[in-house]
């Protein structure tokens, strides 16, 4: 381990009171293997019907890896000129997109459909998270609605909250300035993760089943092997505090055709053999 990703894991261990559950490797954390309560968080009020019952239901997940960081503009157009990614949707297409935006390097890559973002992270020998990694990680051993609580600002992750307004005039959107933030803004998570809520959404490798949880739990995390729309966890700039919670299941068509996913972005996961 190197010395920066020795004091990456001191100071969260540190910060959350936890013993380090997870190894730091070329970004990418190591979450062992385990059962976690997936779903409706404890005290949540506002889960919907796909989310399950309250307190969650047990998932085990087997040891996986995932990327630290959502995908930059800089690191997929490394693979667009590598040959192996598709140019998706661009800022000359639409300004909330990151891709060919001066100055969004280090934004998240947005506006890419599914299949976009699973050839990038084929192109890095990863995968897409399946949606039980992603809640897993996510929640880094928290039971509440958000890792660091019951309740979410933009003390803590890029969203519309509401209330904070910046650059832009009478627009919470992206805690006011109405577009993502360059990644890592905020404090990690107690995995180490950094923009599990909020900034970009996240596409996952699971077709939508309006009962997935209980699927998960039975030993099924693949899912379905059809279906009409991909699973998007972690909300985004534009959305607001209920969108951000650990178990919400947001849901979009994997091609977004004349539809602009300004919100979705992504990070890798990796099999551990």
């Amino acid at each position: 381990m190197s010395n920066l990703n020795f004091w990456v894991a001191i100071a969260v261990t540190g910060a959350t009171g936890l013993s380090a559950n997870f190894v730091n490797a070329s970004e990418q954390i190591v979450i062992e293997a385990g059962a976690f309560q997936m779903g409706c968080s404890i005290g949540d009020t506002v889960c919907e019907n796909d989310e399950g019952p309250e307190g969650g239901i047990s998932v085990n997940v087997p040891t996986f890896k995932i990327d630290q960081h959502e995908v930059s503009v800089a690191e997929y157009e490394a693979c667009i000129a590598a040959g192996k990614c598709q140019r998706p949707k661009d800022h000359q297409r639409n300004k909330y997109c990151n891709v060919g935006a001066e100055g969004r390097g280090d934004h998240p890559a947005n506006c890419v459909d599914w299949q976009e973002a699973l050839d990038y992270c084929s192109w890095k020998g990863g995968r897409l998270p399946y949606e039980s990694e992603w809640e897993k990680a996510a929640r880094a051993n928290s039971q509440s609605r958000y890792p660091w609580g019951q309740v979410v600002s933009c003390k803590h992750a890029i969203l519309d909250d509401g209330k904070t307004m910046g650059s832009v005039p009478n627009e919470p959107d992206g805690c006011g300035e109405d577009r993502t933030w360059p990644r890592g803004s905020h404090a990690t998570n107690g995995y180490g993760l950094h923009d599990m809520h909020g900034n970009a959404g996240e596409w996952t490798m699971n077709w939508y089943d309006k009962d997935g949880i209980k699927r998960y739990a039975g030993g099924d995390l693949k899912g379905p092997d059809n279906g009409r729309q991909r699973v998007v966890r972690g909300g985004s700039w534009d959305e607001n505090v209920n969108n951000l919670r650990s178990s919400f299941r947001n849901v979009k068509p994997p091609v977004s055709g004349r539809s602009i996913y300004g919100s979705i972005g992504f990070r890798c996961a990796y099999d551990v053999k």
